[in-house]
């Protein structure tokens, strides 16, 4: 049991990540937890678990949910050894009443026995926040739950986050699920007036009294929505508003939502242009502090298939352009030509003669073909990207390529995922928002 004085940290790793996918497939019918997300270098729940610590928690009780998802985390985080902090797991034989975020909050704080402080968190985003200045607005409200907010225009809004209306004491009164812009318009007019004009948005992180929670979670009411479906922001909020609990809300520096393709790049480009405190202070110093880059020193010394210099050579001759918010992982092989911008490169990987990748990011052991155009895409671990100077493959649009797929030389995808472990041949003309899930949708198109 904790003690009051301690907060606790609880994450929510549960999640399938379905609007992840490819990112969270390592095969068609094989989904990687959500926390397993390759992220800079790490896989996420470990930047999560790191910025958490820094901050001073040192207990951690993570949500699972199933046998892979529970096996996946805990061969990694173990019992947090590694990371000098103490991680408990959910119990399998509770999976069945995780039905939503807040359901399954409220029944692990029960299993758990906790009662102090707790800081609830997905293990799909990223946070840059104070946790201190956290508790101080807590303690200074009493409150039940204090809300993570994020201070986002309307254009933002419309359709992705909740809105939070609050008071003149700094409590919230009310919190609005995802609206659309009329519904906007009509409860927050200042937004339509101005576009520029900010509300704050649940970023879906809770700093909780857990002893006063599990009381709540008794009445009748609550106790039978929590065994049947019970998310933070659709249901449990608007239902401790209502009632008029203390809930408070607490502005964060950033949100990085990791749930799809285009936010997961975003978060990727903006973490390596520095606009993460937290992640600054998490990862190594930049070898080139103006620029922004990071490039193993195994890297450096390979030498490439085709001019057999090195990269530390074709930097130095300007063979290779390496350009800002740019990180380079162990032992990868860069060809001549080859021209870097705001891209993550895993371990292993290889990119060949004439290639320009910007905005992207590239797994583990994946290979780009040569004279490649590679923006605003992933490429997963893995991947055998074909090109070569009479057919260059081209990936845009977030398009996103699943761990171990194949692309044959001179497709053009823009917006088109592809499934984990398809050979896809030359496919030029799909639809943007297309999913190549298996061969009869290859078979469409070819």
């Amino acid at each position: 049991m904790s003690s009051h004085s301690e907060t606790v940290g609880i994450i929510l790793a549960g999640g399938r990540g379905e609007r992840a996918k490819p990112i969270t497939l390592k095969s068609t019918d094989y989904i990687r937890s959500k926390a397993l997300i390759p992220f800079v270098g790490r896989r996420l729940v470990e930047w999560v678990l790191e910025a958490c610590r820094e901050q001073g928690i040192r207990r951690f009780y993570v949500v699972t949910q199933g046998l892979e998802n529970r096996n996946q985390i805990k061969l990694l985080l173990g019992h947090g050894e590694r990371y000098g902090v103490s991680i408990s797991y959910s119990r399998s034989r509770f999976d069945r009443y995780n039905v939503g975020s807040a359901g399954a909050t409220l029944h692990n704080l029960e299993q758990w026995d906790l009662q102090g402080q707790a800081l609830v968190l997905p293990v799909d985003s990223l946070f840059d926040f104070d946790l201190t200045a956290m508790e101080r607005t807590h303690r200074e409200h009493d409150a039940l739950v204090t809300v993570a907010s994020v201070a986002r225009t309307a254009a933002e809004i419309s359709g992705k986050y909740g809105v939070m209306r609050t008071g003149p004491d700094g409590l919230v009164q009310g919190f609005v699920e995802k609206p659309g812009p009329d519904r906007l318009a009509e409860l927050f007019p200042s937004t339509a007036d101005d576009p520029r004009h900010t509300l704050p948005t649940n970023a879906g992180m809770y700093l909780v009294d857990c002893g006063r929670l599990r009381l709540l979670a008794r009445e009748p009411g609550l106790f039978r929505q929590s065994h049947q479906r019970l998310d933070w922001g659709g249901d449990l909020l608007p239902w401790l508003a209502t009632r008029g609990m203390p809930v408070a809300t607490h502005a964060i520096g950033r949100l990085g939502d990791l749930g799809n393709v285009p936010d997961y790049l975003e978060t990727v480009r903006l973490v390596l242009n520095g606009e993460y405190r937290q992640m600054n202070e998490l990862m190594d110093a930049p070898d080139d502090a103006a620029s922004r880059r990071w490039i193993h020193e195994s890297s450096l010394r390979i030498k490439d298939d085709d001019t057999g210099t090195t990269l530390a050579e074709k930097l130095r001759s300007g063979s290779v352009v390496v350009g800002p918010g740019v990180r380079i992982g162990r032992d990868v092989e860069i060809g001549p030509g080859v021209r870097l911008e705001n891209v993550d490169i895993g371990d292993g990987a290889e990119i060949r003669e004439g290639s320009t990748l910007v905005r992207s990011a590239v797994g583990e052991s994946a290979l780009i073909g040569a004279y490649a155009d590679v923006f605003d895409s992933y490429v997963g671990p893995m991947v055998e990207a074909g090109s070569d100077r009479a057919r260059p493959l081209r990936l845009e649009g977030f398009s996103a390529v699943g761990d171990g797929a194949v692309l044959w030389p001179g497709s053009r995808f823009y917006g088109v995922t592809v499934y984990p472990r398809l050979r896809v041949p030359a496919l030029t003309g799909v639809p943007s928002e297309t999913e190549l899930t298996s061969a009869e949708d290859i078979l469409r198109w070819v």
